[in-house]
C-alpha cells in the first residue's frame, strides 16, 4: 500500500513539473532571467576585455617612454660600444625591475649586448620585431605585443642616432635620415593588471550577484503582473464551467487578453443562443408530436362513446382522420431524424456529378398534378445547362420543397416560377410565386425549425414547420447560401447558391 502512495505522489509531481514547464508564465520568467542573465555577461566580457586593453596599453606606453629615454642615454654614453657604462646598467636593471620585466640591449648586427637576466649576453637573436625594428626606426619600428598564452608583454624599441650627432660619417653625411644602432627589446610583467582585474571581477561579480537578484525579482513580478489577467479570465471561465454564474467576463485593458475575453463572451452568447433554441426545439417536438396524438385520442373517444349502432360510414370518417394524423406524426418524425443526421459534425453525402436542368423538371414533373388542382401554373426557365457535383437526392428535396411551399401559398389560378443560372463558381436556382407572401418581421425566423408564418394554415395544408430548415441544412452541407425577400400580397423569392465542384473539406 506504502509503495502505491509513493508511486502516486512521483507520478503527481511529474505531471507538476510536466505543467510548470508548460506554463507561459514560467517561459516568460526564464526568457526574462536569460535575457538579463546574458546581457549581464557581455557587459562583464567588454567591461574586463576593453579594461584589460586599455591597462596593457598604458603600461606599454609607459614602457615605451621609459625605453627610449633609455634608448637615448645609451646613444649619449656610447653604451653599445663599452657595456661597462655603470650608470646606463643601474638604470637599465632599474627599469627592469620596475616592471617586474626582463630587457635586452641588440646591436645593429643582432647581437646581445645586455641581459638584465645575464642569459643571452654575447648571443646573436634574430627574431621578426628585431629585424623589423631595425629596418623601419622611429617610423614604425616601435611595437608592442600582447601574448596571453605566455602572459607576457614584448615591447620593443629603437636605438637611433640622428645626422647632427654623427656629421662625421660619410655613409649618412648630406641625407638627413636618422640611423637605428640597436633596438631594445623589453619583455614584462601584467601581474600588476591581473591584480587590478582580479580585484575588479570580485567587485563585478558582487554587483553581477545583486543586479540577478534584482533580475529574477523583476522577472518574477513582471510574470505575474502580465498573466494576472490570464489568471483572472480562467477563474472566470471555470466559474461558468462549473455552472455558479453565466454572466459575461469583464475585459481587462491588455490588448491579447481582452482579446480572449471578446472571444469567450461571443462564444458564451452562442452557447445561450443554442441552449435557448434547444430548449424551444424540445418545446415545439413536444408540442407538434403531442397535437396528432391528442387529436387520435379525441377521435378514439369519440367512437368509443357512441356506443354500439354507429354506422359504418362514421367509423370510416374517423378512421380515416386518425390515419392523417397518424401520417402527420410519422412525417413530423422523419423530419427530424433528418435534421438529426444533418446535424452531425460528418454528415454522409453522396456526391455525384448530376444535371441541375434535368433533376429541376423532374421535380416540377411530380410537384405539376397538385399545381393543377388548383390551376397554378409552374414555370421553367433554364438560362444554360448545368452540371454540378452535389447529393442529387438531398438537392431535390429542397427544391422540392421551395416549389410546394410555394405552390401551397399562392393563390388559385396564380404562377410559379423557377429559374436556373450559373456563372463560373455556383449555379443559382431561383423559386418565385405571386402568392401572399411573408411579413417582414417573419423574415428572418422562417428558417428557424418548426417556425409557422399563418399557424393555422400550416397544419391545414399538411406542413411540419421543418421543411426550410431541412432545406438550409443541405444547402450549408453544400456551402451554399439560400436567401429570401418577400412582400406581403405580391410574393416570395428564394435564391439558392451552391458551388459548382464540392469542396474537398465539409
Amino acid at each position: 500500500m506504502k509503495s502505491n502512495v509513493n508511486s502516486s505522489e512521483g507520478i503527481f509531481k511529474q505531471f507538476k513539473i510536466r505543467d510548470l514547464f508548460k506554463s507561459l508564465k514560467a517561459h516568460f520568467f526564464v526568457s526574462v532571467f536569460l535575457t538579463g542573465l546574458a546581457c549581464l555577461i557581455t557587459m562583464h566580457v567588454l567591461f574586463i576585455d576593453s579594461y584589460e586593453n586599455s591597462a596593457v596599453s598604458g603600461k606599454c606606453s609607459e614602457v615605451q617612454t621609459q625605453l627610449r629615454i633609455l634608448a637615448n642615454h645609451i646613444i649619449t654614453h656610447n653604451y653599445l660600444q663599452d657595456t661597462s657604462e655603470e650608470v646606463i646598467n643601474a638604470e637599465i636593471d632599474v627599469i627592469a625591475n620596475s616592471f617586474d620585466g626582463r630587457i635586452l640591449v641588440v646591436n645593429d648586427d643582432l647581437q646581445v649586448v645586455k641581459d638584465t637576466y645575464a642569459i643571452s649576453n654575447g648571443k646573436t637573436i634574430i627574431s621578426e620585431e628585431v629585424v623589423r625594428c631595425l629596418k623601419k626606426g622611429t617610423r614604425g619600428g616601435t611595437s608592442y605585443k600582447y601574448d596571453k598564452k605566455d602572459d607576457y608583454i614584448q615591447v620593443v624599441v629603437p636605438i637611433v642616432v640622428s645626422e647632427m650627432i654623427q656629421e662625421g660619417d660619410v655613409s649618412t653625411a648630406g641625407d638627413g635620415k636618422e640611423v637605428v644602432r640597436g633596438v631594445i627589446l623589453a619583455s614584462v610583467s601584467p601581474k600588476t593588471i591581473h591584480a587590478t582585474m582580479k580585484v575588479l571581477n570580485k567587485r563585478a561579480g558582487i554587483v553581477e550577484g545583486i543586479l540577478i537578484i534584482a533580475i529574477l525579482c523583476l522577472g518574477a513580478l513582471m510574470a505575474h503582473n502580465l498573466y494576472k489577467p490570464f489568471d483572472t479570465i480562467t477563474a472566470a471561465i471555470n466559474e461558468v464551467k462549473a455552472g455558479y454564474t453565466e454572466d459575461y467576463i469583464e475585459a481587462p485593458d491588455f490588448t491579447e487578453p481582452r482579446h480572449i475575453v471578446e472571444a469567450f463572451n461571443a462564444l458564451l452568447r452562442r452557447m445561450k443562443v443554442l441552449d435557448d433554441s434547444r430548449q424551444e426545439f424540445v418545446s415545439n417536438v413536444s408540442h407538434e408530436l403531442k397535437t396528432p396524438i391528442t387529436s387520435m385520442k379525441v377521435l378514439a373517444d369519440s367512437i368509443l362513446s357512441m356506443g354500439d349502432g354507429v354506422p359504418n360510414e362514421i367509423y370510416k370518417d374517423f378512421m380515416e382522420d386518425i390515419g392523417k394524423e397518424v401520417d402527420r406524426e410519422s412525417k413530423i418524425i422523419t423530419d427530424l431524424l433528418a435534421l438529426v443526421k444533418m446535424d452531425k459534425k460528418d454528415p454522409n453525402l453522396e456526391v455525384s456529378n448530376v444535371d441541375i436542368e434535368a433533376l429541376i423538371g423532374e421535380v416540377l414533373k411530380r410537384i405539376k398534378p397538385i399545381a393543377l388542382q388548383r390551376n397554378i401554373e409552374l414555370i421553367f426557365v433554364s438560362k444554360r445547362p448545368v452540371t454540378a457535383e452535389v447529393d442529387e437526392l438531398k438537392i431535390s428535396n429542397v427544391i422540392t420543397n421551395l416549389v410546394e411551399n410555394a405552390v401551397k401559398y399562392t393563390n388559385d389560378n396564380g404562377e410559379v416560377k423557377v429559374i436556373l443560372d450559373a456563372d463560373h463558381q455556383f449555379f443559382i436556382v431561383k423559386v418565385i410565386d405571386n402568392g401572399v407572401g411573408i411579413p417582414e418581421d417573419c423574415l428572418e425566423h422562417i428558417f428557424e425549425r418548426f417556425y409557422r408564418v399563418d399557424k393555422a394554415r400550416s397544419r391545414e395544408i399538411g406542413g411540419t414547420g421543418l421543411g426550410l430548415a431541412i432545406a438550409k441544412s443541405v444547402v450549408l452541407l453544400h456551402r451554399g447560401t439560400i436567401d429570401v425577400e418577400s412582400k406581403v400580397g405580391v410574393g416570395t423569392k428564394f435564391t439558392v447558391k451552391i458551388p459548382l465542384i464540392m469542396a474537398a473539406e465539409r
